[in-house]
């Protein structure tokens, strides 16, 4: 795993609740999501019903964005990271026991879980310099 790879997998084990934004083209739309992150497959597990504005929108377009953030007022503190990728209906038996294991109390609910195949990162880092940015993409050499 490159060294920009693994600050960007540190900063998202910190977390757990991400912004996705979604369209299908006429209407935007973005929610807050629980997720897991599993990162030798690039890739979020989220739970949402298929009833909800952002599942509708995937169903027509899979390409998501979103960003998960640390909440902090001192400048040199600022993280956050963005991301791009597509989303879609989860079928991994190995995906959906982690995302269980990590909220067991969704399992009640049998959510529907989906995985978002990431194709880029940019995590902002100010600790490392103000305005730092570190760029990932899989696809890149």
């Amino acid at each position: 795993m490159s060294k920009d790879l693994e600050k960007i997998t540190s900063f998202i084990a910190k977390h757990h609740v991400m912004s996705l934004a979604t369209t299908d083209a006429k209407e935007l739309s973005v929610c807050s999501l629980f997720y897991v992150y599993d990162a030798k497959k690039l890739c979020f597990v989220v739970a949402s019903s298929e009833d909800t504005l952002h599942v509708k929108h995937v169903v027509e377009n899979a390409a998501v964005a979103g960003n998960i953030l640390l909440e902090t007022q001192t400048i040199g503190k600022i993280q956050g990271l963005q991301f791009q990728g597509k989303m879609k209906e989860l079928a991994d038996e190995s995906l959906k026991k982690l995302y269980f294991k990590t909220f067991p109390y969704a399992l009640a609910m049998l959510p529907k879980l989906w995985r978002i195949e990431v194709d880029y990162f940019k995590l902002t880092d100010n600790r490392l310099g103000f305005g730092k940015k570190i760029i990932y993409s899989p696809a890149s050499p």
